[in-house]
């Protein structure tokens, strides 16, 4: 053998071996530290001084150690993996109600139309204080939740409270199903619109039936509602997405650590309509799967995407299942556009020593071309081609917007009126903002703020290590002060307010297929969409 040959060898041979060596030190490096917490689990289940819950302990240790990774890696035990399953499919057996678990109590936040619980009388702001025989404040949020649902045909009776008074009543559970699509009309003589909340496995099919409805009815032009869509499965956006497309063409491609899950995904199926303006609607929460629908079709030049920048989601998860019947689901890639771009905006990958989450768009966004040579652009979510941008929603706002001072006023118009007028013709009077701030006024305990909150620990300490001295009367003032100028700061965001209060207002008369009703009269992104489509404007955005 020549030297030249044995140098090669001896080169490939030590390559060989280092790898080797990597893949040793790696499993080792797992297996020590599985071995770590085992015999540590194990000390501490025999010999702490009290009686610990090994599954507890479990599920705290494993939840902790993925919220550092990303928030869509998750682990899930067998109610977990029926809360995806519902997920997923959009339909499981109970009563229709969303609730939350709130002071010893579930709240009815939101009834399904044509629920058994809308059949038994059941109302948002109901609280369900037992379940048959079971008292809810006996359970956990999870644990009282869960009750609610069982096989269809069976029934639960449930002990309520409403207005401070309380009563009972059995529903009867059935088969539930969630639309994905809750509403789709026609505009006008023209124009078709489709909202769309989730990309369930029936999104496809109920996209088709409206779209071919809306064909029927003489539709020419169309827009899809993604707005606030959080996305869902995959494969549901690349059936959509090829409604629109040709055959045989790129929808999405996902790249990842473990090559054999690189995938590409391409329209399989001939297209429904090729031709059709399309306006798509997106905003800050039109996330994953609904950024792949905007993205493919902006990246084919074959939709105007109308809207706010999307949320930036561009990481794919995958579900395994492990030992005794649990699963998880873990981020295993990233997407990419036809064009080549991923739209990921948080890289949690390098968080900072506090935790901090920077940007990838805040080191800049790559420029890649559309398939007629249009600019868009990389990292950060997708820009959309005519940018409607509103206020910049303060954490006032929010903090009111997710507050139970702002669900309660919805829960007392609702009682205090017996009716409201069809969606499609009702708008919240400006004066209803002034009744809004003014209950808020009274009922400062049901909207606090961060600061409010930290400004009475820091005065309750004060009282513990009796520093308070005379100072009770200048925190007084000082709180007061605080409260005035937080409900000062919701003006900036009245807009905002009013329309989010005439949406929760429709929803308790209408239920989400209102809201939609209402939406597609009065919403002016809505508005400005049909304008587009009706323009020269649309054509001019779509050449080169």
């Amino acid at each position: 053998m020549s030297k030249c040959k044995k140098w090669i060898l001896a080169i490939f041979v030590g390559f060989a071996v280092l790898i080797s060596v990597g893949f040793q030190s790696k499993f080792f490096e797992i297996a020590k530290q599985i071995d770590i917490y085992t015999t540590m689990f194990k000390e501490l289940n025999m010999l702490y001084i009290d009686e610990v819950n090994p599954a507890k302990l479990t599920h705290k240790s494993i939840n902790h150690m993925l919220q550092s990774l990303d928030p869509y890696t998750v682990y899930f035990d067998e109610q977990g993996i029926e809360d995806a399953r519902i997920a997923a499919t959009g339909e499981y057996g109970g009563i229709g109600t969303l609730v939350e678990f709130k002071n010893h109590t579930l709240l009815v936040k939101e009834l399904l139309k044509d629920s058994p619980a809308e059949s038994a009388g059941i109302k948002p702001g109901d609280k369900i204080l037992k379940i048959d025989a079971i008292l809810v404040k006996d359970f956990d949020e999870k644990g009282a939740s869960t009750l609610l649902n069982g096989l269809p045909n069976t029934t639960v009776t449930l002990l309520l409270e409403r207005q401070n008074k309380t009563f009972e009543v059995t529903v009867t559970r059935k088969k539930v199903e969630v639309s994905p699509v809750p509403h789709y009309t026609m505009l006008n003589e023209e124009v078709g619109y489709i909202s769309f909340i989730k990309f369930t496995e029936s999104a496809t099919t109920e996209v088709k039936n409206a779209f071919l409805d809306l064909k029927k009815q003489g539709m020419k032009k169309l827009i899809i509602d993604v707005r606030s869509n959080p996305g869902g499965l995959l494969n549901e956006a690349v059936k959509i997405t090829n409604f629109f497309i040709p055959k045989d063409k790129v929808v999405v491609t996902t790249k990842g650590k473990v090559e054999k899950h690189n995938e590409t995904f391409k329209t399989k199926e001939e297209p429904l309509d090729l031709e059709i303006p399309i306006s798509i609607l997106i905003d800050g929460k039109s996330a994953s799967a609904s950024e792949i629908l905007a993205g493919s079709l902006q990246d084919y030049d074959r939709a105007v995407i109308v809207g706010e920048r999307s949320f930036g989601k561009g990481l794919v998860q995958q579900y395994r299942e492990l030992s005794y019947g649990t699963q998880m689901k873990l981020t295993i890639s990233k997407y990419y556009t036809p064009s080549g771009r991923c739209i990921q905006e948080l890289d949690y990958t390098n968080r900072d020593d506090n935790g901090n989450i920077p940007k990838f768009s805040d080191k800049g966004r790559a420029q890649y071309k559309t398939a007629i040579g249009r600019t868009v652009y990389g990292g950060g979510g997708i820009l959309p081609d005519v940018s409607l941008e509103k206020p910049t929603t303060t954490k006032t706002t929010e903090t009111l917007l997710n507050s139970d001072a702002f669900f309660n006023y919805v829960t007392n118009y609702f009682y205090t009126h017996k009716s409201i007028e069809e969606p499609s013709k009702f708008n919240v009077a400006l004066n209803e903002y002034d009744d809004l701030r003014s209950y808020l006024a009274k009922n400062q305990q049901y909207f606090e703020t961060e600061t409010e909150a930290e400004f009475k620990k820091a005065n309750k300490k004060a009282l513990e290590e009796n520093l308070q001295g005379n100072l009770s009367k200048s925190y007084n003032e000082v709180l007061a002060t605080i409260q005035s100028e937080k409900l000062k700061e919701l003006d900036k965001n009245k807009a905002e307010i009013i329309k989010k209060l005439t949406e929760e207002i429709v929803k308790r008369y209408y239920f989400v297929e209102g809201v939609y009703q209402q939406k597609a009269q009065f919403d002016p992104v809505i508005s400005k969409a049909i304008t587009l489509l009706n323009s020269s404007e649309y054509q001019k955005i779509l050449k080169k």
